[in-house]
């Protein structure tokens, strides 16, 4: 009987000292923590007001088959706030150029010498949405190109917590994970004073065998510089405009 009441009085306890945490959890499911740090990468983004980098990005696509294929892709990134964007894509990924200028998004395929011009919106934060509404293209690191990148990512968070800290590459990061509708994502940011994302890792569960992406950023540079003709689509001689995704997808 002792044995049973001591072990009664030890669940009790237990029990006890869980329910607060439990009870915070509950209240507060996206960690105030994880905000900061998110925060605090944000800003240095936000403050920039243009800033180069290269991504190496790891994705997953369906193949004509169905079966999921693992694709290896590089891109160097230009961005001038608010209204000029540039990317220049390669690697196992269809290869192409994209322009945005403020007034047009253009892709363009070296390899086909083929092109797209579109219309587009008048700042950056608008023209990403729009393209992926019309074209269905997804950019997985969409969210820091924005001129508040931290109410982009906090958009919709139904938890979030700081993972611990960790190198990327020799650089000591703050290691985040956070989900929301349709997504589950991590990011990793330099601790320095820059608080530059080194890392995104993110879980499309709205998708069919639920397609991840990993991209890893490094130099970056926050003090480029560019050019407006930087951003302007010429088409090169001899090449020939078609629909855009047939540009950018495969």
């Amino acid at each position: 009987m002792k044995s049973t009441i001591v072990k009664l009085l030890s669940l009790t306890c237990a029990a006890a000292l869980l329910a607060p945490a439990a009870l915070q959890a509950a209240k507060d499911p996206v960690s105030p923590q994880a905000l900061a740090s998110l925060k605090r990468m944000s800003d240095s983004l936000a403050a920039a007001k243009a800033f180069t980098y290269t991504s190496r990005t790891i994705s997953e696509v369906p193949a004509k088959n169905g079966q999921f294929l693992t694709l290896f892709s590089t891109a160097d990134v230009a961005l001038k706030r608010p209204d000029k964007l540039r990317a220049h894509l390669t690697g196992e990924a269809p290869h192409f150029d994209f322009y945005y200028d403020g007034v047009t998004a253009a892709a363009f395929s070296p390899a086909n010498k083929v092109y797209s011009l579109s219309k587009a919106p008048a700042t950056i934060d608008a023209m990403l949405p729009a393209l992926e509404k019309e074209t269905g293209i997804r950019m997985a690191a969409a969210g820091l190109l924005s001129s508040n990148p931290y109410a982009v990512l906090t958009r919709g968070l139904t938890s979030g917590l700081a993972v611990g800290s960790t190198p990327v590459n020799g650089t000591p990061c703050e290691h985040l994970a956070f989900r929301g509708d349709g997504v589950n994502w991590e990011i990793w940011i330099e601790s320095g004073t820059r608080a530059l994302p080194l890392r995104l890792a993110v879980t499309f569960t709205d998708r069919t065998n639920l397609p991840r992406v990993i991209v890893e950023f490094s130099d970056w540079s926050l003090r480029p510089s560019l050019r407006p003709s930087d951003f302007i689509f010429h088409p090169p001689a001899g090449s020939r405009e078609i629909p855009f995704l047939s540009v950018v997808k495969p």
